[in-house]
């Protein structure tokens, strides 16, 4: 008998809390996952595990066979790549080729997993939402850029027949954050005393219990074609160095990097990346994307889905207590004032 249920993307970070969200609810999963994969984010779970990639047609129909719902998690989630081509074969084309794959097999529902880094943002300094007008040229970089064409073939589709759905996370923080992604990655530079300054910059937390939430609510209760919002506070780059140390018990973050200071050390970072065929610790698209704020409203997924809205000082709790309890850090956080 086949699962009922379809992720992509399901050793990663979200899509292993979409997996969990799903088993929680007595659902059975299969999980496309890559030869070779990191599998840590699903051990210990009852799911089927189907191999195969999104660059190939084959793996792909044998995956989507018999299931009635396809979460489409997958993405590069890359902010950096030495071959910026990459990205856009696996979430431009891959999102074609699974979709495509999923209207054949006769699939019942499809949640495509965007971002809202593929919608506008406000010139006047207020939230965005799915409404905000945004073109590909207000895209930075290939990773933007690709996930906003990637939303688009989504669309296509759902013009086309195909009952996609669509959400937008904001920047999930919580439990399972393998990688981790950036996010993540700050969490554990604040614990490692290593986040001492800022950007004038901020972001939209949720806690990725919700964002997984929101993929299952949207299954159930969105709307064909349409985008929702997954995410829930808007703060500062300072505001979350603050919560952090609240949570924690140590010295926020005081210092101020300016814009032009923290350009001209990513451009280095990246050089000196394609000169040792490394990855550079902050990328030259993460510091231009700084330059706004990723604020955004969650008001329409809030009242169509009814999306949780967890205090964002339990996930970024969730998120230490994660990463402490799996080794990510050394010790316990920045020393105190």
């Amino acid at each position: 008998m086949s699962p009922d249920s379809l992720v992509t993307g399901g050793t990663g970070f979200v899509g292993a809390n979409v997996v969990r969200a799903l088993l929680a609810e007595g659902r059975t999963v299969r999980v496309l996952a890559r030869p070779g994969g990191d599998r840590r984010a699903l051990a210990g779970l009852d799911v089927e595990l189907c191999e195969g990639d999104l660059g190939d047609t084959a793996s792909l129909a044998r995956a989507v066979a018999g299931v009635g719902t396809l979460f489409h998690v997958a993405a590069d989630y890359r902010l950096w790549a030495r071959d910026p081509r990459e990205l856009y074969r696996v979430n431009v084309e891959g999102t074609r080729a699974i979709l495509q794959a999923a209207g054949d097999a006769g699939v019942a529902r499809v949640v495509y997993t965007s971002t809202v880094g593929a919608l506008g943002i406000p010139a006047d300094g207020t939230p965005g939402d799915e409404a905000t007008p945004v073109a590909l040229r207000d895209m930075v970089g290939p990773y933007k850029a690709s996930k906003f064409l990637a939303e688009q073939v989504a669309v296509g589709f759902a013009r086309a027949g195909l009952p996609v759905v669509i959400v937008n996370p904001s920047a999930p923080v919580g439990p399972w954050d393998v990688k981790p992604t950036p996010t993540g990655q700050m969490v554990v530079d604040f614990l490692e005393g290593r986040m001492f300054a800022t950007l004038d910059t901020g972001l939209n937390l949720v806690h990725v219990r919700d964002v997984a939430r929101g993929h299952l609510l949207a299954a159930a209760r969105g709307r064909v074609g349409e985008k929702y919002v997954l995410g829930h506070a808007n703060l500062s780059l300072a505001g979350i160095g603050a919560l952090l140390a609240e949570l924690v018990g140590c010295r926020a973050p005081r210092l101020r990097i300016p814009y032009a200071v923290a350009w001209l050390a990513a451009g280095c970072m990246e050089a000196a990346a394609r000169v040792t065929r490394t990855t550079p610790r902050v990328p030259l698209a993460a510091v231009r994307m700084a330059r706004k704020r990723m604020y955004f409203s969650p008001a329409k997924a809030v009242r169509e889905l009814g999306l949780p809205q967890t205090d964002v000082r339990e996930a970024l709790a969730d998120a230490a207590a994660w990463f402490v309890a799996h080794g990510y850090v050394r010790r316990r956080g920045p020393r105190a004032a």
